[in-house]
């Protein structure tokens, strides 16, 4: 679980004893719904885990992450051929990756933006490139992914600014319902904020977004509560979690924000192009997940949700287990089926 969930302590209430449940301790067996694969994996991803050390520490939390993205991308590498360029759109730094194999002849007039994550802190470069090699070689199209800037040195909307930058150049050569937008934890955020804040902008909204293992509300539900314990991490000491993401990004960013946190605003959501939720089953974000998919579904907005039983947060950053292949596969099928049908 992401250590920096311990924040919620800070900002919590105090609850009321009657709205707790005192739940006794029992051993968890994995899912049984895991490929022999995946048991192995999740045995490895426990071996990688950050030290509790460096918590709070930027410097040394980016250096350890730098690694386990390397690590990841040598990964991806084993797996998926592509090519990458490093440029700059709309003065934003980018990498743009393409299939060694080709693009795809019916995805031609189509493209991908990545948001990459990294808990607001980290991931640009190796971690960007773990997100969008897969993706971009299951579908056969080109993605670009956005080396937007970082907390603490920058705050919300900053990645709102430098998306909408990228995707307002890419309008010159897209048309925008052949746009697709996605991201992973932080970017899944970051994914929806900016969907918001490119209609703020008077521009068209992309043709499809995808929100994975977070999207566009504060924790809530009981996966912030239920993820560390059973992925082998610490319970959060949080009683009540609060009405905004604790991390730095979005620090003095009122949970009122239609922008900040679109999918907490009736006219935000119904106003969402199609969307991808996506997450493991023990995934700390999963209940925020579930709980947009009713949001965006009684709006009448086209919306799916796919949940892996048994796995966590940011699984399919590990390519070596076939229920990461299908979701890729699940992925590129849903950008498929609605990048060039008109917006509404």
């Amino acid at each position: 679980m992401n250590r920096s969930l311990a924040a919620l302590a800070a900002l919590s209430l105090a609850a009321p004893a009657a709205a707790q449940i005192a739940v006794p301790a029992f051993n968890l067996p994995m899912s049984n719904q895991l490929s022999p694969e995946a048991l192995k994996v999740l045995e490895r991803m426990k071996a990688a885990t950050a030290p509790p050390e460096i918590e709070g520490d930027v410097a040394k939390q980016r250096a350890f992450y730098q690694k386990y993205n390397d690590d990841r991308l040598a990964e991806m590498r084993r797996h998926f051929a592509t090519r990458e360029t490093h440029t700059t759109m709309g003065g934003v730094t980018v990498d743009v990756v393409e299939p060694k194999d080709g693009i795809a002849p019916g995805n031609a007039q189509r493209v991908l933006i990545n948001v990459h994550g990294g808990g607001f802190l980290w991931g640009a470069g190796s971690g960007a490139l773990v997100e969008a090699i897969p993706i971009a070689a299951t579908m056969r199209v080109k993605v670009v992914t956005v080396d937007y800037r970082l907390a603490p040195e920058h705050r919300y909307p900053a990645a709102s600014e430098d998306v909408t930058a990228v995707y307002r150049e890419l309008l010159k050569s897209y048309r925008a319902e052949n746009i697709g937008i996605y991201g992973c934890s932080a970017g899944g955020v970051i994914t929806a904020q900016a969907t918001a804040w490119i209609a703020s902008k008077g521009l068209p909204r992309p043709g499809a977004i995808g929100t994975f293992c977070g999207t566009g509300a504060p924790f809530s539900g009981d996966s912030p509560y239920l993820a560390g314990p059973i992925t082998g991490g610490a319970p959060l000491p949080a009683p009540v979690l609060p009405p905004v993401l604790p991390v730095s990004y979005m620090a003095g960013v009122p949970a009122s924000d239609p922008l900040a946190y679109p999918l907490t605003s009736p006219n935000e959501i119904k106003a969402m192009p199609p969307t991808l939720l996506l997450a493991g089953g023990r995934d700390f974000a999963v209940s925020a997940l579930t709980l947009a998919h009713r949001r965006l579904a009684a709006a009448g907005v086209e919306s799916e949700l796919q949940v892996f039983d048994g796995l966590p947060h940011a699984f399919f950053v590990w390519p070596d287990m076939p229920e990461s292949t299908e979701a890729f596969a699940t992925i590129a099928r849903f950008f498929d089926r609605h990048l060039g049908r008109r917006s509404r």
